[in-house]
This record gives C-alpha cells, structure tokens and sequence, in this order.
C-alpha cells in the first residue's frame, strides 16, 4: 500500500511540473505576442493580452487606472503612432505561480525610440481564464 501510494505522489508530482512549464510557456507566448504587436504598432492588438474588463488594473506613473477601454486609452494618448512607440524589447526576470491559475511575472522593459529610450520594470499577475491565460493587474514603472 505504501509503495502504491509514493507511485501516486510521484505520478501526481510530475503531472503538475509538466503542467507548470506548459503554462510558463504560454505566459512566455503571450508577451512575445505582445512585443511583436507593440512592434507592428498595433496597440489594439497588444492589448489583446489583457482582460477585457472593467476590473483590469493598470497602475503607471500617473497611478492606478481601471477598465481595459480606459488603459487603451492611456496607451493612445501616450504612444502616438509607430514612431511613439518604438521597439520595444522585454527582459523576464522571474515568473512564479501563486497557484494552479495565477502567475506573478517581473520583468523589464526597454523603448527604442528615435530621440530617446525610455526603460523601466513592471509586474504583472496573469490569471488564466477560459484556458487562457490574461494580464488582470499590470504596475509598470
């Protein structure tokens, strides 16, 4: 009976390693997608990562706004067209999940732009909703 039961945790333990690092790779996927969009200059597109909803938290140096619709409108009025926008490049420090469903990632960030590059770091907590995994809260800096 015990040696049944190590089987199990064994077994148990593996499947949610595996787990982990297919939904590491697909936090990884989405800002990748999200760098590719930024790039295009197509901020609709890259706030596809987001959820849409009125309780996404975006907190920046103006402070906290709330609602998909009113953080794409931060985003046009701050990135005007391709050129505001730049190349833009991200460096993952570390993703750790809180749970099954919830990941906290911290990484940076770096514009370059033709008259300057801006940089800094944020923090974003992903929750994976309807299998997909979304930015629910985003402090960027």
């Amino acid at each position: 009976m015990k040696k049944y039961l190590i089987i199990a945790f064994i077994l148990v333990s593996i499947s949610t390693f595996a787990q982990a690092a297919k939904d590491r790779q697909a936090i990884l996927n989405v800002l990748e997608k999200q760098r590719e969009d930024w790039n295009k200059g197509d901020i609709e597109a890259f706030m596809q990562s987001y959820v849409k909803s009125d309780s996404l938290l975006f907190v920046g140096k103006t402070g906290p706004t709330y609602g998909w619709q009113n953080t794409l409108n931060n985003y046009k009025r701050s990135y005007n067209g391709k050129a505001g926008m730049g190349v833009l490049t991200f460096g993952i420090k570390k993703i750790d999940f809180l749970n099954k469903d919830v990941a906290f990632v911290l990484g940076s960030w770096h514009l370059k732009r033709e008259k300057d590059e801006p940089q800094g770091y944020f923090t974003l907590i992903f929750k994976k909703l309807n299998g997909e995994w979304k930015i629910v809260v985003d402090h960027s800096s």
